[in-house]
């Protein structure tokens, strides 16, 4: 008979108990569904280099749809090779427009979409560095679940608060940041090196921010307050084991994205077709 660990307690069980025979947890074989989230939720999973794959092949993408408008002169130093409007939108760009048209899916979208090869590089550096210790202290579906939620707060923020239309990693790169301090705040580490390395990251990556022309501010401070209630919130591998719950929505999360990016490229390439006419 299949066996699976159950996510409460650990054990050894079958994956078709209505109820661990240990520890009490309903369902925790999800009718199957249990061992496929253990799966693809396991410890060897890494999804720091998933995600900043992701955001270079969509980069790309990008450039490649809309190229003559990709290779022209741009304004700004992050403009270097940046792609076109109609690209970011035709791939999920968001902004108050998109989610006055009902485009909401763009909340996550937005979040892998760069508009030049300096905010790509600097943001993917980012990624690399907190994510790697994000998924390392909390899990892959919790890092996740931070990475995707502090980027839709981040976004969402800067919509509300905002006029223009948002992308770039960078609103769930402050979410990240906002966890960890948060999360190591809550264990009794706020005074530890580690944690006020992270402080000094987010005051410094803020302060630039303000500084640089065309920086989305309203995205980082929402992410980041995301991030932080999140990290609040969140337990670390060490302290309990990713629940079901939490795997289910990390998946919830990695669905809504890809479909997002399916129901934009459908909306917009009709419109998309005809400026390019």
């Amino acid at each position: 008979m299949p066996a699976m660990l159950c996510p409460g307690c650990r054990k050894l069980i079958s994956d078709d108990e209505a109820r661990c025979p240990y520890c009490g947890a309903l369902r925790p074989g999800l009718w199957g569904v249990g061992p496929r989230l253990q799966r693809l939720f396991g410890h060897q999973l890494q999804l720091v280099p998933v995600i900043t794959v992701a955001c270079a092949t969509l980069y790309v993408i990008s450039l490649l749809v809309d190229w003559r408008a990709a290779l022209s002169p741009q304004s700004g130093l992050f403009g270097i090779l940046g792609p076109s409007m109609r690209a970011l939108y035709l791939l999920g760009m968001t902004g108050r427009d998109s989610l006055e048209l009902g485009h909401y899916w763009t909340l996550l979208t937005a979040i892998y979409l760069h508009g030049g090869l300096l905010h790509i590089v600097f943001n993917v550096m980012w990624i690399r560095q907190l994510g790697t210790f994000t998924e390392e202290a909390l899990g892959p579906a919790r890092f996740f679940v931070v990475y995707s939620l502090a980027g839709a707060g981040g976004f969402l923020a800067s919509s509300t608060l905002g006029h223009n239309p948002s992308i770039g990693a960078s609103g769930s790169i402050f979410g990240l940041l906002g966890a960890m301090i948060a999360y190591r705040r809550r264990r009794g580490g706020g005074r530890d090196v580690l944690t006020q390395q992270f402080l000094t990251w987010a005051v410094v990556l803020f302060v630039f921010g303000l500084v640089m022309k065309g920086v989305d501010n309203w995205a980082h401070l929402g992410g980041f307050t995301t991030g932080y209630v999140l990290g609040r919130r969140l337990h670390g591998v060490r302290e309990r084991h990713e629940s079901r719950g939490i795997q289910i929505l990390a998946l919830a999360l990695l669905v809504l994205t890809v479909a997002g990016f399916v129901l934009s490229f459908v909306r917009f390439l009709p419109a998309f077709m005809s400026t390019r006419s």
